[in-house]
């Protein structure tokens, strides 16, 4: 590894707070929990993507769009206005996973300066703006749906991974917001703060697939699925687009980044 000399670094900080032009502190250079390398290293020069890296984005995004058009399909040609606050749960939840899946591609990989800054803010405001109000909204659409109903909580499979998803989700966003906004001031600030990002990307690595999971066992195996909605649409929307998603998403992880030991 080449030694950075300080003017280097004060150069590479420059190229992220001339990319921050909405002021706001978590996008700064020093609250980045990545490393930012230098113009003329080895991390800079060498590309990004892999062999393959590219085909397994196309494959995420296209698996991710079958999902949630199989999902408001089913949802629009069955006449969701009588079935009350219902419809909206699956039309949210399925667009807060899509928003999802490419919050995670907008990051993976990013290896230059330029690229992480912009990648990460990407990722902010694709998760945090759209993403998580609508796990949330539709959430609570169906909370109230039960209650109006009379329905029982969590009496399935399906709601009961959701409930889990939902508040891992909530975590999710504790932990990576607080590593990063205001100097990752909430969890210690500096070097401290920024360590705890690894984890944060781990266990969205494994947050990915229980939705997935939550969301094949409600579009391919409740009542109301299997009851609205053909076996074959059901299999490509439920079963081989997560697949394909899940499977696309890992080809493209850094191992490199999550070093624990």
């Amino acid at each position: 590894m080449p030694e950075h000399t300080s003017d280097e670094l004060t150069e590479s900080e420059e190229q992220y707070r001339l990319l921050d032009t909405s002021g706001e502190p978590e996008t700064s250079a020093e609250h980045l929990p990545f490393p930012t390398p230098t113009m003329g290293s080895d991390s800079a020069n060498k590309s990004e993507e892999r062999r393959g890296d590219k085909l397994a984005a196309y494959g995420a995004l296209a698996s991710m769009l079958i999902f949630v058009c199989v999902t408001w399909f089913i949802v629009f040609t069955n006449n969701p206005t009588p079935a009350g606050w219902f419809p909206v749960h699956p039309l949210l939840q399925s667009l807060g996973i899509g928003c999802f899946t490419y919050g995670i591609l907008t990051l993976q990989p990013t290896a230059h300066p330029k690229t992480k800054a912009a990648g990460f803010q990407r990722h902010q405001k694709t998760m945090l703006a759209v993403g998580f109000p609508c796990i949330a909204l539709g959430t609570l659409a169906i909370e109230i749906h039960k209650f109006s109903e009379g329905h029982g909580h969590f009496a399935t499979w399906h709601g009961t991974l959701g409930l889990i998803s939902v508040g891992w989700l909530v975590g999710q966003v504790i932990l990576g917001g607080g590593s990063v906004w205001y100097g990752g001031a909430a969890f210690g600030g500096g070097m401290k703060a920024k360590m705890l990002w690894k984890y944060h990307r781990l266990s969205g690595y494994v947050l990915f697939p229980l939705l997935l999971m939550t969301a094949y066992l409600g579009g391919a195996w409740s009542t109301w699925a299997t009851s609205h909605s053909p076996p074959v649409v059901r299999f490509v929307g439920y079963t081989v687009a997560p697949i394909v998603a899940i499977l696309a998403i890992y080809a493209r992880v850094r191992t490199s980044k999550m070093k624990f030991f």
